[in-house]
């Protein structure tokens, strides 16, 4: 049975379907990066998932349950955290008190601030400057602390939206080096990612969207080596990207 699944799924805002149909199935313990054209609804399955946007059709599973159209709050209880593409840090407020704020829900400050002492541990930034306002850190260590304040619920599934946009080459190897870490840790992540070709580096998995479905899934190594897949996301000679634009007009 597959930890997660979806299955013909449709969703939208407005009148307008941007999930036309996706079906997806992740299994435990594994990295998925979803990589696509701009438009192509890598974003909205994420906040589909966690409930952010409810699908018009179609079914979830998470673990065996259906999920569908649930609450933020009742999927945060079930272990599916989302770290948006936003900056998401209260720039005001020091480091520590916006990694506590991640585990509000627990609603037991000591279990809150023993578990934000075993990130911390985890996270040398936070020790280091715990006491600074998170505003005074870069684009890089603010996605960092995003990600550690999502393990103050203990996830079961981590979705990471573009978690490098806008980041520099030294701050995209530390958050990807942190996605490694986790999943070494055996948490499951489901990634979006721009940079197709250092997100397909780091996963197991790896899905080609376009137009609101799915189009390719395979082992992550295996698009990193597919002519059609590095010709349209990757890049590729302008003959390739020819012969890939047609495959994938055909399918």
């Amino acid at each position: 049975m597959s930890f997660l699944r979806l299955h013909d799924v449709c969703a939208g805002y407005g009148q307008a379907d941007i999930l036309r149909g996706v079906s997806l199935e992740l299994e435990a313990g594994t990295v998925t990066c979803v990589i696509g054209p701009n438009g192509a609804g890598k974003s909205t399955v994420l906040r589909v998932l966690s409930g952010l946007l409810k699908p018009r059709v179609g079914t979830v599973e998470f673990a065996g349950d259906p999920v569908g159209g649930l609450s933020p709050a009742v999927l945060l209880r079930k272990g599916i955290v989302h770290v948006p593409q936003e900056r998401s840090l209260f720039p005001l407020m020091t480091i520590w008190d916006n990694l506590l704020m991640g585990g509000h829900s627990l609603r037991d400050g000591a279990l809150a601030r023993r578990r934000a002492g075993e990130i911390a541990e985890r996270f040398p930034l936070i020790e280091e400057r715990r006491h600074e306002r998170a505003g005074t850190l870069s684009g890089g260590q603010q996605k960092l602390i995003e990600i550690a304040r999502a393990l103050m619920l203990d996830p079961r599934l981590i979705l990471l939206d573009e978690p490098t946009m806008g980041l520099d080459a030294k701050a995209r190897h530390a958050v990807f080096e942190t996605v490694k870490s986790l999943n070494e840790g055996g948490r499951t992540i489901l990634l979006v990612e721009q940079n197709a070709r250092l997100g397909l580096s780091v996963s197991h998995v790896g899905a080609v969207m376009d137009m609101g479905v799915v189009r390719l899934v395979d082992e992550a190594s295996k698009l990193l080596g597919d002519p059609r897949v590095a010709a349209l996301y990757l890049g590729g000679n302008p003959d390739t990207r020819a012969n890939g634009g047609a495959a994938r007009a055909q399918g």
